[in-house]
């Protein structure tokens, strides 16, 4: 995607409402099972349903996670927060309301860093993170001149985790929202799934004058599923709203739906406010009271952090600040990282190599493949051998990659490559020279040209005593040995 620029004279404000949803087993308020895939209303209960005579049981599994949330995130869990009827009519909410937390929820007044590609870290509030049930799935595909309703989801627990208008660029958008998905994924409260919707966000994007202190009319963009989209659409949006502005109209309040086939926000229904709702506390709910005890067991369950643990790499491994942010945006890759290092023999420079390559070339390999980091072709301790050949320069950087790629693709270790194909790098002196001396008398009239000071011949004369030794002297000798030779020529 090319560079975004914001019109001369404008301002982006943006502020995200994301939800997540909790990896429990069973639902916020019964016991039907969360998973995905089933067939539609499957899994659907009569509480779910919204039958008469029924009763929520709240899943104390979902307010464990939401505690887990806002102390990961600096805020103010509440000791007593208050479920809410938020009221409106939609054909996948049988119950004609949502269950959702409206004047006191469970978190609220935390805030994340987030590094931005400038390396500029920017601090972004969180305002509040409820809890609150998901509605059913409208379903529309192969159903002709009708749709279908499935309840799967109805009763599945979210946490909507609401920011700041702190943002003012869609890039800073991204990154706050890719904080979030890999600080969830950390605490193991939710999967982060973008494509089977256990991981949306919904994006208020308004513009004013720079200089403005009043905020203007903002649009909701709603359930956006992926990080390029949450891109795109608030670019589509921002040039909307400033074209309209400039052009004399005023900006509706309004819901607000991105189609990326078109690459276009467009129109759903005027925004509603919080009164439209008619929130009032649930009756059948009473209010969810937490002890220190409680909170104090929660705290002793959080793993390391990924600031925290982005910080321990750069001081323990040396790593610059975008490579420790990097390698931390999964806790499955740190831990993969932190194996292939204390599975090499101990040498300078190593943190460093083994960063590029879990960033570099094993990363591609399981793009590349569609692979999951747990079902990878080459292991840690694989990965490590293969750093240990380079580190004793048995082979070269270039060598390297192939030997992965035959590691890759035939699960041998890199030692059992190296020896089958015959790639172990020459490091003696001797036979580097002969190479070097062959190729010198091979060629004089270069050597003459090179010594009237036509100095680009020199990269002819590597790629001639490379190709002498198949590739396999060492590069850092042969060029230093080549210096030599050409000098005293």
């Amino acid at each position: 995607m090319s560079e975004f620029i914001t019109p001369a004279g404008w301002e982006v404000v943006i502020g995200l409402e994301i939800h997540a949803q909790l990896a429990t087993r069973s639902k916020i308020f019964s016991g039907s099972a969360t998973a995905y895939g089933a067939m539609p209303n499957t899994q659907a209960s009569l509480v779910d349903l919204g039958y008469p005579g029924t009763l929520p049981v709240l899943n104390q599994e979902a307010v464990r996670m939401a505690v887990k949330f806002g102390l990961a995130t600096g805020s103010r869990v509440a000791d007593r927060s208050v479920f809410a009827r938020k009221n409106y009519f939609y054909p996948d909410l049988p119950k004609g309301y949502q269950i959702s937390q409206y004047e006191k929820p469970i978190v609220e007044k935390g805030s994340i860093d987030v590094l931005q590609e400038d390396g500029i870290t920017k601090r972004v509030g969180i305002t509040r993170a409820h809890l609150e049930e998901d509605a059913g799935k409208s379903m529309h595909e192969g159903l002709e001149n009708a749709s279908g309703i499935d309840l799967n989801r109805a009763g599945t627990p979210l946490l909507e985790i609401v920011s700041e208008p702190d943002m003012r660029s869609a890039r800073e958008a991204v990154a706050y929202l890719k904080k979030i998905h890999t600080l969830v994924r950390y605490l193991e409260i939710c999967d982060g799934n973008m494509q089977e919707g256990s991981f949306r966000c919904d994006a208020n994007v308004s513009v004013r004058r720079i200089g403005a202190e009043r905020l203007g009319t903002r649009c909701e963009i709603k359930n956006v599923n992926s990080f390029r989209y949450v891109e795109k659409a608030i670019h589509y949006e921002v040039i909307r709203q400033i074209d309209v502005l400039e052009s004399g109209g005023k900006i509706i309040q309004e819901t607000r739906l991105y189609d990326a086939a078109k690459d276009e926000t467009r129109s759903m229904r005027s925004k509603e406010e919080a009164n439209d709702y008619r929130y009032f506390p649930d009756p059948d709910l009473l209010p969810v009271v937490l002890d220190e005890a409680f909170i104090t067991s929660v705290r002793a369950t959080l793993p390391e952090l990924p600031d925290e643990k982005a910080a321990r790499f750069m001081a323990s491994y040396g790593l610059s600040a975008y490579d420790a942010a990097l390698l931390t945006a999964s806790r499955d890759v740190a831990a993969f990282y932190e194996a292939v290092v204390a599975a090499a023999k101990p040498d300078a420079g190593l943190a460093k190599l083994a960063a590029n390559w879990v960033m570099g070339d094993f990363s591609a390999f399981l793009n590349r493949d569609g692979l999951e980091l747990s079902a990878a072709k080459v292991s840690t301790s694989g990965l490590a051998g293969l750093l240990d050949r380079l580190s004793d320069q048995t082979i070269s950087g270039k060598i390297a990659k192939e030997v992965f790629e035959l590691m890759w693709a035939e699960g041998l270790s890199a030692d059992a490559v190296i020896e089958a194909k015959g790639w172990r790098q020459i490091t003696d002196t001797r036979a580097i020279e002969a190479a070097i001396d062959a190729v010198i008398a091979a060629n004089p009239e270069q050597l003459a040209d090179y010594r009237s000071g036509k100095d680009k011949l020199f990269g002819f004369f590597v790629g001639q005593a490379m190709k002498a030794t198949q590739g396999k002297a060492n590069p850092a000798q042969l060029n230093e040995l080549l210096k030599s030779k050409l000098a005293s020529h």
